[in-house]
């Protein structure tokens, strides 16, 4: 019964490290990606403006997505919008 009682604060931290890698949910990184003429761009880390992309409004398009190359799903907020790019040169192609 000693023995049980001194194994308890090791078999506690072992529970313990279990729970918090088991409960723990990965946090993913969004990206954000946009298409125009068949060629996708990385801008997540580019604000829109008129030296880079804009999301115009357009009914049958969505402007941004979270993964290229039409693997993902359009990012809230940015449905019934059109990519369009302003100067290709100022944005990162997508990998």
């Amino acid at each position: 019964m000693n023995k049980l009682r001194k194994l308890l604060p090791a078999l506690a931290l072992v529970l313990g490290a279990f729970a918090a890698v088991a409960f723990t949910s990965p946090q993913s990184l969004t990206g954000e990606f946009g298409e125009e003429n068949g060629i996708w761009y990385d801008v997540t880390n580019t604000d829109p403006g008129p030296d880079t992309y804009e999301c115009n409004t357009d009914p049958t398009k969505d402007c941004l997505f979270d993964q290229p190359f039409g693997m993902g799903s359009p990012i809230s907020g940015e449905t019934d919008r059109v990519f369009v790019v302003n100067d290709p040169d100022n944005l990162e192609l997508a990998q």
